[in-house]
Parts: C-alpha cells; structure tokens; sequence
C-alpha cells in the first residue's frame, strides 16, 4: 500500500497526468449521482406511499364518523321526536337511494364523441 503524499489538491502525482485525489473525486462523483438517482425515484415513492396511507386511513376514519353520526341521528330522531321511527329510517332510504341513482346514471353514462 503506497503510503500517502502531502501534495496539495489538484497537482499531479510525481510521474503522472493523473490527479492525486481522484479516487476522492470519484468517490465523491459516485456519491452525488447516486443522490441524484434516489431524489428522482425513491423520494417521489415514498411521498406517493405516504399519501396512499394517509388517504386509506382518511377514509376509514371518515366512513366510522358518518356511519357514527347516521347512528346518532337515529337515536335522537328516537328519543326526542314524537312518533314513529320509522320515519327517519324512509328519510334515509329515499337520500341513499337518490344519491346511489345519481352516481349509477353518472358511472353508465355514454362517452362523448369528442372523448371517443
């Protein structure tokens, strides 16, 4: 192993056209591709990965606070509203089925011509 020089940064090594400290250089070059590579691949993954996740969980916790505030409604519509429950069970069934309607005629509709 040779032992290492004291000459400064960019002379020659005795005898040679190559630098000194081109294996620091290389090194160096080696290092910042490979960051280079990992902030045009990994970084957008993980963001993608992150939302994806935050999105899943997102959504469950929202489906359990609708169908919690829906279980609420019935219980006060119950407790405080004189008459039958059965009412509000209609109330629900006629704006669920709209809403299932609208997205069905929405989801089958013909594409445009100009999409076609």
């Amino acid at each position: 192993m040779a032992a290492p020089t004291s000459s400064p940064r960019g002379t020659k090594a005795p005898g040679g056209v190559i630098p000194a400290e081109w294996p620091a250089q290389a090194a160096d070059t080696i290092v910042e591709t490979i960051g280079k590579v990992r902030d045009k691949t990994t970084t957008p993954i993980l963001l993608g990965a992150r939302g994806l996740v935050y999105g899943i969980v997102g959504g469950v916790l929202g489906s359990i606070a609708f169908f919690l505030v829906l279980v609420l409604i019935v219980r006060i519509w119950a407790n405080y509203v004189p008459g039958h429950v059965w009412i509000i069970y209609a109330i629900f069934g006629v704006v669920f089925s709209a809403v299932g309607l609208f997205l069905l005629r929405k989801a089958n509709r013909p594409k445009a011509a100009a999409e076609a």
